[in-house]
């Protein structure tokens, strides 16, 4: 049986990955081990209106409009490439969030996307330091480059054995608990439904006996 995806708005989306990269692959959800059954970005105006909600790079380097632009090639090839690198990154981060060596052909890939990124950026500097920033022409991939440089921080620069899956959905974030032992992307949502859960359980035991 074919699974039903659920769009849903822009507001109902958790922003709880502790990484923008991550918080790009929860994007999507769905159960623990199950497919995917919910979408946040179903077009490539909410890819855009998302980026500026989380903050993707310097606000200069975004395209003017948050709303979905007219339906066209660019705006399509744009999308497609915004939604294959979101897969590469979701098969990157799961792979190392359940213990396991990435694909190879993802990470090649996303090399390929950090490669184009730092073509569209600048190392600039005043007396003040340095700073690195996005080109902002406005090109419709602006807001993609500072999630791909996000990943490769991500991958190179911490521990991956920090990057969790939450035990109840598809979410994944970064575990900055002081044990390590963080089980949910958040508690508001998945440790409370968790928490009611194991409640219910114990309540229809202890009435079983």
């Amino acid at each position: 049986m074919e699974t039903v995806i659920a769009h849903r708005a822009l507001d109902d989306l958790r922003i709880v990955g502790g990484s923008l990269a991550l918080d790009f692959v929860n994007t999507r959800a769905g159960p623990r081990h199950g497919p995917v059954d919910t979408e946040w970005l179903s077009s490539y105006g909410d890819f855009a209106a998302w980026s500026r909600r989380a903050g993707a790079g310097d606000p200069r380097a975004l395209p003017d409009e948050a709303a979905p632009r007219p339906a066209g090639v660019d705006s399509v090839a744009a999308f497609a490439r915004v939604q294959a690198c979101r897969d590469d990154m979701d098969e990157v981060f799961r792979a190392l969030a359940d213990g396991v060596a990435p694909p190879d052909p993802a990470l090649r890939r996303l090399q390929l996307a950090y490669l184009e990124a730092l073509a569209h950026g600048q190392l600039a500097g005043d007396t003040d330091g340095c700073e690195w920033r996005w080109d902002s022409s406005g090109d419709l991939l602006a807001p993609l480059w500072p999630i791909v440089a996000a990943a490769l921080e991500l991958l190179t620069s911490k521990p991956v054995s920090h990057i969790k899956p939450c035990h109840a959905c598809r979410f994944l974030f970064i575990d900055q608990s002081k044990n390590g032992s963080r089980r949910w992307c958040s508690m508001e949502d998945c440790g409370k439904a968790a928490k009611i859960a194991r409640y219910l359980q114990r309540r229809s035991d202890a009435q079983a006996r």
